[in-house]
């Protein structure tokens, strides 16, 4: 196989961990082989067991091993101190921000601080994405639903306006669909909001959601919904790639996030074959696999697997 030339990234954990296992899951990280670390709280303000300043001076820490990190903002701002906590972020003197709300694109550029455009600014076109280059957005990430065929077209036209922007793909994870001002971790256990018990701590990968019928659809993580299917694109590296795409992102889950992280870079090294690395990932997934999204079809269908 040959080595695909794309680099790396560990996405921001979307879940509630304890301090100390996000600690331990970062101090585990800094020798694994990546070339991004994202890090801070996107999904809700009120899951601060680590705070504004706690996740700066960790991710400086992570600097100092030579890796890039960038300091991953909240998604839904819905309060005075859910702002501040970004002002805090963008503040931090050193560090790039992931801008997941157009607030932080605007806080970014009035500091002049380089920003990685999240997908939940959901860049649907070229015209767009020149905007936010002009913004300061030195990276973007697609929309979670947007296929191989959608990318590739825009940013064949990104290129036709002379954009040069880096493109970063969710390639492995629980898909984090949408953000809503109710708790549904909250609601599923008769808790209020503002009375939520942290109950979120229970579930490390989220709550699984079944159908009627009884089969796996969505997973909630507070006021977050997420598939529950594990979005796989491990074998789609190379349409990643011809895609043009520069950089694949693995979103950590509770266990096995390392095995995950060797099995990209190997394929990536043109070490081995996506098959036989997919097969040892399967029971580490939260999910069944999927790559419905990339295909063009819906995100809920099954890995369909290259030969």
């Amino acid at each position: 196989m040959n080595p695909i030339p794309m680099k790396l990234s560990l996405g921001p954990v979307l879940f509630f961990w304890s301090r100390d296992d996000i600690l331990r899951f970062y101090a585990e990280a800094a020798e694994w082989p990546l070339d991004t670390l994202y890090l801070g709280e996107v999904v809700c303000g009120r899951r601060q067991q680590l705070r504004s300043q706690d996740w700066i001076s960790l991710a400086a820490d992570l600097a100092s091993t030579g890796r890039e990190v960038v300091l991953s903002c909240q998604a839904l701002i819905e309060s005075e101190s859910d702002l501040k906590r970004l002002r805090k972020m963008v503040d931090n003197g050193q560090l790039a921000i992931e801008a997941n709300d157009l607030g932080a694109v605007r806080l970014a550029n009035e500091k002049k601080l380089p920003f990685v455009a999240g997908t939940h600014l959901n860049i649907y076109n070229a015209d767009t994405l020149a905007l936010m280059s002009r913004l300061g957005a030195y990276r973007w990430l697609p929309p979670l639903e947007m296929g191989r065929d959608t990318l590739a077209a825009l940013l064949e036209a990104a290129r036709g306006q002379q954009l040069e922007i880096d493109t970063e793909v969710f390639a492995w994870g629980r898909l984090p669909l949408a953000l809503s001002s109710r708790c549904f971790t909250a609601r599923h256990y008769n808790l209020n909001k503002d009375d939520c018990q942290f109950r979120c701590l229970e579930h490390p990968d989220g709550l699984r959601l079944d159908t009627r019928e009884g089969q796996p659809f969505l997973a909630i993580n507070g006021i977050q919904t997420m598939s529950d299917g594990c979005h796989a694109l491990l074998p789609r590296l190379e349409e990643l790639h011809a895609a043009g795409a520069g950089r694949a992102r693995i979103s950590p889950q509770a266990q096995g996030t390392e095995a995950v992280v060797q099995a990209f870079r190997q394929r990536l090294d043109g070490q081995d074959g996506s098959g036989s690395l997919l097969d040892g990932l399967r029971a580490q997934a939260p999910g069944e696999l999927v790559d419905g999204y990339w295909r063009g079809q819906a995100g809920i269908q099954a890995l369909e697997e290259t030969h």
